[in-house]
Order: structure tokens, then sequence, then C-alpha cells
């Protein structure tokens, strides 16, 4: 697209360069995107993780007669 618009200028440019930081800019976002979703998905097994393991606790908990002394329920 950028070359056909170039070819209807009357003064041609050299858009190599341009498009090469298009193409350089669009990798490191790709890039920054898939660590941000690598992350966020770490985030979200830790999350079920440890809820599940509150779960556990608060089972172990009720399980061997409440909360112990000066803890408070929830």
């Amino acid at each position: 697209e950028l070359c056909r618009i170039n070819e209807d200028q009357k003064v041609a440019l050299d858009l190599d360069p341009y498009v090469k930081k298009l193409l350089n800019a669009r990798r490191r976002v790709v890039l920054v995107n898939n660590i941000l979703q690598n992350a966020q998905e770490r985030l979200r097994r830790l999350n079920h993780s440890v809820a599940k393991e509150t779960l556990r606790r608060k089972a172990m908990l009720e399980a061997a007669g409440g909360y112990p002394q000066g803890l408070p329920g929830k």
C-alpha cells in the first residue's frame, strides 16, 4: 500500500527504512504481548493454586473442630 502511494507521488521517497522500522516495532510489540500473556497465565494458575490451598486448609480447620482460639473465622 505504501509503495502504491509512493508511486503516485511526484517526489519519490525511499520507504524501505520506514517499513523496516514498522516491522521492527511490530515484532517488539508481539514479543511484549507474548511475555504479558505468559505472565498472565502464570498468575492465573498461581491464583487457582492459592484458592485451592485456601479451601483445603479451611476444610482441615473445620474438620478439626473449628478455628483455633484467637483467630477469627471467615
